[in-house]
């Protein structure tokens, strides 16, 4: 079966050029040669490959390689995701090893194996076209950053309360440091994590989300450390985990509070050793990712009671960074909703220019008690329900925190777990006892009813 794959072969012997030619062409998409390696930037610039095989010295009596070496370099200077396999004479080891060095990503001898050269040139179009691959995927995952960094966006604060935290955010984002982020549910938490990796010498590389409560314990494991092929029932195929994904960018556990023990002990061992194993494996990946962790619950208390491990939090905390509530801060509440009216008036086509002024008073007067997602989505909400060019007071509606109309019964449930959330700060814990429920069950219910 013929692959993929583009060859340019480049030697100034024409006997040589024909027989490569005829035994690899059967093998590849396609093969071309060049007797004069003068022509070799007008040929990749006009044609895309693979791989070039390339003479080593081109002038009679000269045999120091430095023609081929001086070739290679100009090849990867315009397609540095070329491979150039080196022809080497015979005993011209040495030479060929000082050529990879330099770049090059492998040889091949003029004694004619042709085992060895079809290997050779098999994988090196196999590497070529994963670096091909890594770069597209690295562009993708710099449109998708561009995309989310629209939908996670730090407003210029106002308040005095988010301009501590915007200082705090350009201090610690040059470094490494691990930062633990603490705020009630909505807040923005998220936001500010993708900030500190904005600012970040990390920026250009990937920002990796992880909500702990939205993983099933059962499948935990294999999320973060990965697993080979076979590791389980389902493990049908080889697969990286978050740890893995996250290697040289930054890795941002949300609700880190909710974290079992085991798993804690395990997330401690990756940050000491930094290395994982993947399930099934007994290989250890190195990696180094920047770890920004964030929860709404009380990691110290909690560590006195035993269910957050000390050590672990001696980890995570080296800068804490707190979020005030929006209710706390009601000045952001004009710029926050004006910039969520920009964005949704694209996202939905309308020509929406402002918020007129009853209801900007009307909404900087609310208590917001699901922060400042609450205010996303009313103003998400507003913007697909106005059909003028400024946002008034009924398409948002009262902005109250009223009782639900009529009986139905869902209404009054998601009502009354709202409140219980705004009573207890945020705290999951507390508010799934004072509702007389357990943590999951309220989990379930907060999915259900789209409250974060």
């Amino acid at each position: 079966m013929r692959q993929k794959g583009r060859l340019l072969i480049v030697d100034d012997n024409a006997d040589l050029l024909a027989g490569l030619k005829l035994f690899l062409a059967p093998h590849v998409e396609s093969v071309s040669v060049l007797k004069n390696p003068n022509l070799i930037p007008e040929t990749i610039r006009k044609e895309s490959f693979d791989v070039v095989l390339l003479d080593m010295n081109f002038t009679a009596g000269i045999n120091s390689g430095n023609e081929g070496l001086f070739w290679m370099k100009r090849i990867l200077e315009h397609q540095p995701l070329i491979s150039v396999i080196l022809i080497t004479a015979f005993g011209d080891v040495e030479l060929a090893v000082r050529a990879m060095k330099e770049g090059a990503t492998d040889f091949i001898q003029k004694s004619w194996d042709e085992d060895k050269i079809l290997s050779t040139v098999l994988s090196a179009v196999a590497i070529a076209q994963s670096k091909k691959e890594i770069q597209d995927l690295r562009q993708k995952q710099k449109h998708l950053n561009e995309g989310n960094s629209r939908q996670f966006v730090f407003c210029e604060p106002v308040s005095d309360l988010m301009k501590s935290v915007t200082r705090m955010v350009q201090k610690v984002a040059p470094t490494d440091a691990s930062v633990l982020i603490l705020g009630e549910n909505g807040t923005g938490k998220e936001v500010v994590a993708r900030e500190i990796h904005r600012l970040s010498s990390r920026k250009d590389e990937i920002f990796i989300s992880v909500n702990i409560t939205a993983i099933p314990d059962t499948l935990f494991e294999s999320e973060l450390f990965g697993h080979v092929k076979g590791a389980f029932t389902d493990a049908k195929e080889a697969r990286a985990g978050r740890f893995e994904l996250a290697n040289h960018g930054t890795l941002f556990l949300d609700e880190i509070g909710n974290l079992s023990l085991p798993m804690q002990s395990k997330l401690l061992s990756v940050l000491q050793e930094k290395t994982i194993t993947r399930l099934g494996s007994t290989t250890p990946v190195s990696v180094d990712f920047r770890l920004i962790c964030a929860t709404n619950m009380p990691l110290e208390k909690m560590v006195g009671e035993g269910t957050f491990r000390q050590d672990l939090l001696f980890r995570l905390n080296t800068i804490v960074i707190e979020v005030p509530p929006l209710r706390q801060r009601p000045e952001d509440i004009p710029a926050l909703a004006e910039f969520y009216v920009k964005m949704y008036a694209s996202k939905y086509s309308k020509k929406i220019k402002d918020i007129d002024e009853k209801s900007m008073d009307a909404l900087t007067r609310y208590n917001w008690p699901g922060n400042v997602r609450e205010l996303q989505h009313a103003m998400e909400k507003a913007v697909i329900l106005c059909d003028d060019d400024l946002l008034s007071f009924n398409e948002m509606g009262s902005r109250k925190a009223a009782e639900p109309e009529g009986f139905n019964l869902e209404d009054h449930e998601m009502n009354l777990i709202k409140k219980a959330i705004e009573k207890n700060k945020g705290n999951i814990s507390a508010t799934a006892a004072s509702l007389g429920i357990n943590r999951s069950t309220l989990y379930e219910k907060l999915r259900k009813y789209d409250i974060r």
